[in-house]
């Protein structure tokens, strides 16, 4: 409540939030037996249309307390505290924002699984101050890490996210192959582009491939799975895609990037995270 009335809401829209959060009560349900009734003290209802707003307001400062030598990204109820360390000193400095961090955790009477808590560096040369730790307790270091349904490694490579896509995106064909013995292009089309495609695809502009070999092996799902349509299987791999009105994924790979340079330079993303991208990234690039 506190903090709802640090961001200024009047008075009667806090009382009215209150009344919403607090003297509830729940049960668990087992086929026709209930659990005895139990307070809920704590937390927001779950599937509540307010839910995530008052998520959002209650960790909000969370960026403040951490911005003295690091910077935080938040989302949702994911943290990420990051930090360029080049000397023991900025490695300290990230331990101080660290327990900082923790020490808001506490005094705002959250619970963070530090468990789930993992370390990684990025770079040409691994740092060597990378021990932190929260609590006493030592943070994991990794060497990948998936997020957002990337796998980022150290060297930001993309080669073990990219196998790992083309492995599921295989699993996905097969599927299809088990299941519809005979599939008409329209039927193909759209079981491809919502089962496969959508794999090779996800975020590609973060982790699109410049290595030859790993185009080539992206490519070839593709024109493994044209080969399942009959009526064009023995056609030549340009000519299924065009009978299918399907583009090779190199040139929709290419033509993302195109539309994400156009999305920074006209200002559909937030400033603040694309203000280094400039025209010269692109003509250094091309």
């Amino acid at each position: 409540m506190c903090k709802l009335y640090s961001y200024g809401l009047h008075k009667y829209i806090v009382k009215w939030l209150e009344a919403f959060l607090t003297n509830r009560k729940q049960r668990v349900r087992i086929n026709d037996t209930f659990s005895s009734w139990a307070e809920v003290i704590s937390g927001i209802p779950q599937g509540s249309v307010l839910g995530p707003v008052l998520f959002i307001i209650y960790i909000n400062n969370l960026v403040e307390c951490c911005s003295s030598g690091s910077d935080i990204f938040l989302f949702a109820d994911d943290a990420k505290l990051f930090s360029y360390v080049k000397t023991e000193e900025d490695s300290k400095q990230l331990q101080k924002d660290l327990d900082k961090f923790k020490e808001w955790i506490d005094t705002w009477l959250l619970s963070l699984n530090i468990g789930k808590c993992k370390n990684i560096s990025y770079g040409r040369k691994i740092d060597i101050f990378s021990k932190y730790t929260i609590s006493n307790n030592v943070i994991e270091q990794v060497d990948k890490i998936k997020d957002l349904g990337v796998y980022f490694d150290p060297r930001l490579k993309f080669d073990e996210h990219i196998h790992i896509k083309i492995s599921k995106a295989y699993q996905m064909l097969g599927i299809i192959k088990r299941n519809f013995i005979y599939l008409t292009p329209d039927s193909f089309v759209v079981l491809y582009k919502a089962l496969v495609r959508s794999h090779l695809e996800h975020a590609v502009s973060v982790w699109n491939p410049h290595h030859q070999l790993l185009i080539e092996k992206l490519e070839k799902v593709q024109k493994r799975a044209t080969k399942l349509v009959i009526a064009v299987k023995t056609f030549k791999y340009e000519d299924r895609l065009k009978y299918m009105d399907l583009l090779t994924l190199k040139y929709r790979q290419i033509r993302g990037d195109m539309m994400q340079v156009y999305k920074i330079f006209t200002g559909k993303y937030d400033p603040t995270v694309t203000s280094w991208f400039t025209i010269r990234h692109i003509e250094r690039k091309f």
